[in-house]
């Protein structure tokens, strides 16, 4: 059977300013060019479909404008939705602000993709190759939270879970944040979100905490410097970020975790995973928008085959 990535959490609009600064309170943005598309969930599973993977939607797809918006590209992404419509209930939005430097400041509220029931999550039937992506954005939600940490407490041995904390990390209930990271083969998380997580603040140190016990690891994600792989009982290593002329940081961690997790499902090793997301992640930057992930031939032309292959290095 393929392999093919199972996403969880939900996908919401973005309705994108580039502006010159994020205004003050009272102030007002100049704005140089402005978007309305997919997001939320949506990135991640782009980054692991355009890197060759079979990627699946699991999450609520409910109806309305933005809805619509969210059907049309998870179709245009050759992405599958397993679960019916919520019928009366539009798709959450997020209003995104991105400034000269590529830097960017959001404001969400959930919809449709906030509502998680247990019969939804019975209806999911996984098959022995499938990864699952479980963002804490999905944990924050409280129509999704309690469905959700039941099926994580229910999880199997073996379950190829890739928890993504978010930036909501801290704001997720004990119980839940603790039944995601007893659930996952992976954790990948950004710099801050790993140091709330384990109190280190070296991200290396944060890596090795947070791949402790964990049947695959731990990616701590660190911006333009790469990232930090850990698995059970080992020391981290630093893979050095991919250097580029950044343009837009929107939706970078995202095609770093979808990345990732394609290069795992296909055979890669964690090391030679996470020097494929990073350059994925770096070229992501390059272009502007949320969903800029590029594809598996991109990024194979700047990392090479794998060792062992006719013409790796």
């Amino acid at each position: 059977m393929t392999a093919r990535l199972v996403q969880l959490s939900g996908v919401i609009v973005d309705h994108i300013y580039w502006v010159e600064d994020v205004p003050a309170p009272g102030a007002e943005a100049i704005v140089s060019r402005v978007a309305l598309c997919a997001g939320g969930g949506f990135n991640a599973m782009v980054a692991a479909r355009r890197s060759g993977l079979a990627v699946a939607y699991a999450g609520t797809l409910g109806t309305g404008p933005f809805a619509g918006i969210a059907a049309e590209a998870l179709a245009a992404e050759g992405i599958d939705v397993l679960r019916p419509r919520l019928a009366g209930t539009d798709q959450g939005c997020c209003t995104c602000l991105i400034d000269r430097a590529g830097e960017r400041t959001f404001i969400a509220s959930s919809g449709a993709d906030g509502v998680v029931t247990d019969q939804d999550l019975a209806a999911i039937k996984p098959s022995a190759d499938d990864w699952f992506l479980l963002s804490g954005y999905a944990l924050g939600y409280r129509q999704s939270r309690e469905a959700l940490t039941r099926w994580l407490q229910a999880a199997p041995d073996g379950l190829r879970l890739v928890f993504d904390p978010s930036p909501l990390v801290a704001e997720i209930p004990e119980e839940t944040r603790a039944a995601a990271l007893h659930a996952a083969n992976w954790v990948s998380a950004n710099r801050a979100e790993a140091a709330f997580l384990t109190g280190a603040k070296d991200p290396a140190k944060a890596a090795e905490a947070l791949a402790k016990g964990r049947p695959g690891g731990a990616v701590v994600r660190d911006g333009a410097n790469g990232c930090y792989l850990a698995l059970t009982g080992g020391a981290a290593t630093h893979i050095p970020g991919h250097a580029v002329a950044v343009k837009d940081t929107n939706g970078a961690g995202d095609a770093h975790i979808g990345a990732f997790i394609a290069a795992l499902a296909k055979g890669e090793t964690p090391l030679r995973a996470a020097r494929f997301a990073n350059i994925a992640a770096a070229l992501s930057t390059t272009r502007e928008g949320p969903s800029t992930a590029p594809h598996l031939t991109e990024v194979l032309a700047i990392l090479g085959p794998a060792p062992g292959v006719a013409g790796a290095a």
